[in-house]
């Protein structure tokens, strides 16, 4: 972890915990070393910090590409991991970025819905998540977000209610199950995952 991230890492976990009571769930579970895809459900802007703290090490991060024009976030957020997205349909740049670096051993948190959900409900999987699957041929944990939403709603303001991340058992997709890849197979791998992250539950 470089400086950046590393404050970054240790604040929002002390934060979370102080006034969210935030909590990780099953932590033996996350794939430390090696390459990996993360994927969580999408509840609200705390959830990247709050998954990277679920890691030992240092993840990368997609985020929208207008952060990058507020100031000092523009200077920050590649300091800490961030890969900027154009949430404008499918950003095969962004997607390709991601896929680098976890061939090159990295992990790297996903979000199948695309984008927070604007009920608390789980939304359908998006194709994009199934391409990087298919291409970095990296394991999956799936991982659960429970209480951001009521945290911090979209269009709502910051409430203090617990916040938990339930991990998942990671997923080993086979050479046969990322064959013949096309949008009908990415669509298929994303909803598996999306499937895996529906099962996780509170009292996992």
């Amino acid at each position: 972890m470089n400086v950046y991230y590393w404050l970054g890492y240790h604040l929002s976990q002390w934060l979370a915990r102080l006034f969210f009571q935030f909590r990780i769930i099953h932590r033996e579970r996350m794939i430390q070393t090696g390459p990996a895809i993360l994927a969580m459900n999408h509840q609200s802007y705390f959830d990247p910090p709050l998954a990277g703290n679920a890691c030992d090490r240092a993840i990368y991060f997609l985020a929208r590409r207008s952060l990058l024009s507020v100031p000092v976030l523009g200077w920050l957020l590649p300091k800490v991991n961030v890969i900027p997205v154009n949430q404008e349909g499918i950003d095969r740049s962004a997607l390709k970025a991601v896929i680098q670096v976890v061939k090159a051993g990295n992990a790297a948190l996903v979000f199948p819905e695309g984008s927070r959900t604007p009920d608390g409900n789980l939304q359908p999987a998006l194709p994009g998540v199934g391409l990087v699957i298919a291409k970095a041929r990296a394991p999956v944990v799936p991982m659960r977000i429970f209480g951001a939403y009521e945290a911090w709603p979209i269009d709502g303001k910051i409430r203090l209610r617990p916040i938990t991340v339930v991990i998942g058992q990671p997923i080993h997709f086979s050479e046969t199950d990322l064959q013949d890849g096309g949008r009908d197979v990415y669509a298929r791998l994303s909803q598996c995952v999306m499937d895996a992250i529906a099962a996780i539950k509170l009292d996992a």
